[in-house]
């Protein structure tokens, strides 16, 4: 079909070639999972439905675009700018490329339930014919004490707590079940058993939150509703099962989660460039061996995750690109893969992907440590998927637009901070119960759900060996977290008293404290005089249950301040939890960070740190700047040439932008391409200071008129 679009562009108008696309389609398959190692698999009933007037079945109130891809349909139109071929990428209503028309009516199809009868097409712009006649009817409008948009982890979480004081809430859902993104997760979730349900699948862990709410009757949860807006009257409209209405609530609090990031490079646009949420949902959601053979492009967790699951859908993972020199995820679910035969190539990026109608084909290459394309590395596999997981953004839209018109809001999850599920549903019950406090409920938020869900942020640490645990609770001793042998005796010299030594091999070997308890004087020495920083002094004369650890400390020296709390964390650099600081001694040029601690984690205690700022996978695959050619506004089909173009022109106004080149004015209102646009300013110099961000669309989603209207 390429071949034949191909010659009729070169007869035909720009994006004209699509009118004749039209009468064909893909060639029909089933491409259900009819097995699972660990989804049941559920009887549901078979509907007809058309496409593009071939006759074809699906399941009752899935989404039509699984429908669509259970039937081998990738490819859902093809643009009117230049006839390139779209497809799903998002399965979340965040872009615009599953476009379809419904009934006449143009419809994100990942967002239609399918019913029986539906007559779909490609998408295609002709606006419906309009009404005879119509007479509007009144919108109603509910007062309610607190709104949650949002029903995943946290905005569940938050209901919970709510409910248990009785708060009238109103909980909204833009998906048929409630879990949010707990709802595609097979695996077993890390965290705390008894506080966020370790050891537990992700989609029973939103099971059991959504079975927890419900036993709350002052909470009402509404599933397939929409948040559309956020008005200058303090209302929000929402539209539910196609019904619109207006919420006046006290307290807001915006649970959303966050939207996937998109690249920039050659055949980003082609079918079957997914992001892993629309992976994840057609082959864990609904079920649909949406590929035969993935590439997955980044390794921390949900790239891990994804190609896992991938495997458990009986779909090959070819292989699994990260631009890092290691994995950035759990080293847990890199092993999985590993184990499972998944070449895992670090220091690699996606430089291409190649297919006419879909994807067909990746090139990759490695980087050098400039992040620079070594030439003669390229190597190109043939898949049918790529899966990007290059990270995450907040949906921070309702957030902001809600504190521009002065409206009590509050946000949680990754709504608030990109983080894990557990983390997600701590910030979500510690939002319920700000809430509460705002109310005038005499209720206590506990400091310790604080420093849970800063753990439970916090990233994975560096494997190395277990070290041997004491049971000594008295008085001064050193303890030594070296784990090699080295030649070094500095803390042997240091030790005025000899209680130190590296044994009888010499001072190649790992140091012991050879004293008694009262034999060290706790002079501080030995941690202040350590050339690798690997000593730590524990004090138990004061209190034995919560000793005095001190720490050498040698960065971000301003950052630490007597009373502050500090991350702590172990010798295989996880994070033990957030303690404050007792004392602060400069030795030389390196100070020495006492701080209190439980006896249980003084041993293991061996740094503090200032947490370090996430490395931005998208910054990462993209150092090296997107060539022009490349698309990076998907709705408008517009390059990276074509906005940098109008930057190096003068632009410092993304709706400079907008204007000159139409990027931003799709169908997604520029969730897509707005950060991808930023990076392209910043590469072309311009401070993000000097540029003015987009001016955001009054409506979040896509409405038709006669919603506003009342009409059905």
């Amino acid at each position: 079909m390429q071949s034949l679009l191909n010659r009729t562009q070169q007869i035909l108008p720009s994006g004209s070639a699509n009118i004749l696309a039209r009468t064909f389609i893909q060639p029909i398959q089933d491409r259900r999972i009819y097995q699972h190692p660990i989804l049941e698999i559920p009887e549901k009933k078979k509907v007809d439905f058309t496409w593009n007037g071939v006759k074809l079945q699906g399941y009752e109130g899935e989404a039509l675009s699984s429908s669509l891809i259970a039937n081998g349909q990738t490819v859902f139109g093809f643009h009117t700018r230049d006839g390139s071929p779209q497809g799903i990428f998002c399965a979340n209503g965040q872009c615009s490329q599953c476009m379809v028309v419904v009934d006449g009516l143009s419809k994100k199809s990942c967002m239609i339930p399918l019913e029986e009868g539906m007559n779909v097409k490609y998408a295609e712009l002709t606006l419906p014919k309009s009404h005879e006649s119509f007479s509007t009817k009144d919108i109603p409008t509910k007062e309610v004490d607190v709104l949650i948009i949002g029903g995943g982890p946290s905005g569940l979480s938050a209901s919970i707590e709510l409910g248990k004081q009785g708060v009238d809430v109103l909980c909204i859902d833009d998906k048929d079940r409630f879990g949010g993104k707990l709802v595609l997760q097979t695996h077993k979730f890390f965290g705390s058993a008894e506080e966020c349900y370790a050891g537990t699948r992700g989609y029973r862990i939103g099971e059991i939150l959504e079975k927890e709410v419900r036993k709350y009757e002052s909470v009402t949860l509404k599933n397939n509703s929409t948040a559309l807006a956020v008005y200058s009257d303090k209302t929000i409209g929402i539209l539910t099962n196609g019904k619109y209405e207006l919420i006046k609530p006290k307290k807001l609090l915006v649970a959303t989660g966050a939207r996937e990031k998109f690249l920039s490079f050659p055949g980003n646009t082609l079918p079957g460039v997914y992001g892993a949420g629309a992976f994840q949902t057609l082959v864990n959601r609904d079920l649909v061996k949406c590929s035969d053979k993935v590439m997955i492009i980044g390794g921390g967790n949900v790239g891990l995750i994804g190609g896992y699951h991938a495997i458990q859908a009986g779909i090959e993972v070819v292989g699994l690109v990260e631009a890092l020199p290691e994995c950035g995820g759990y080293k847990v679910h890199e092993d999985k893969l590993r184990r499972l035969g998944v070449p895992i190539m670090t220091r690699h990026t996606i430089v291409e992907a190649k297919g006419d109608e879909k994807v067909e084909q990746v090139v990759i290459a490695q980087l050098d440590d400039n992040w620079n394309i070594i030439e003669g590395t390229y190597q190109t596999y043939d898949v049918d998927t790529i899966l990007l997981a290059v990270g995450l953004e907040e949906c921070r839209e309702f957030t902001d637009k809600a504190k521009k018109y002065g409206l009590d809001v509050y946000s949680a999850g990754d709504a608030q901070e990109i983080a894990e599920a557990s983390a997600a549903m701590f910030t979500g019950k510690i939002a319920g119960r700000k809430i509460l406090k705002s109310l005038g409920k005499k209720i206590q938020i506990p400091e310790e759900w604080e420093e849970k869900a800063e753990i439970l942020k916090s990233k994975p640490g560096e494997v190395q060996l277990e070290r041997e645990q004491f049971e000594d609770n008295e008085g001064f001793f050193p303890v030594f977290h070296c784990f090699q042998d080295i030649p070094c005796d500095a803390c042997t010299a240091a030790c005025s008293h000899g209680n130190i030594e590296t044994g009888e091999e010499g001072i190649t070997e790992i140091p012991q404290f050879i004293g008694e308890v009262d034999d060290c004087d706790g002079c501080l020495r030995c941690v202040s005089e350590c050339p690798g920083l690997a000593v730590t002094l524990v004090d138990c004369n004061d209190d034995p249950d919560n000793p005095v650890v001190t720490f050498p400390y040698e960065i971000w020296k301003s950052d630490v301040k007597v009373g502050s709390k500090v991350e702590v964390i172990d010798d295989f650099g996880a994070t033990i939890g957030r303690f404050p600081v007792e004392r602060i001694i400069k030795r030389g040029e390196t100070l020495l960070v006492s701080v209190k601690m439980p006896f249980k984690y003084a041993k293991s205690a061996a740094s503090v740190v200032k947490k370090i700022e996430k490395v931005d996978p998208q910054l990462i695959y993209e150092k090296k700047s997107p060539k022009d050619s490349s698309i990076v506004c998907r709705c408008e089909r517009i390059t990276a040439g074509e906005i940098r173009k109008v930057i190096k022109d003068g632009a410092r106004d993304m709706n400079q932008i907008k204007i000159a080149t139409r990027a931003g004015m799709g169908a997604c209102g520029s969730k897509t391409c707005n950060s991808v646009i930023g990076r392209i300013f910043r590469e072309e110099g311009i401070p993000p200071e000097d540029i003015t961000p987009r001016v955001m669309r009054p409506l979040y989603v896509e409405v038709s008129m006669g919603a506003f209207a009342g009409l059905d």
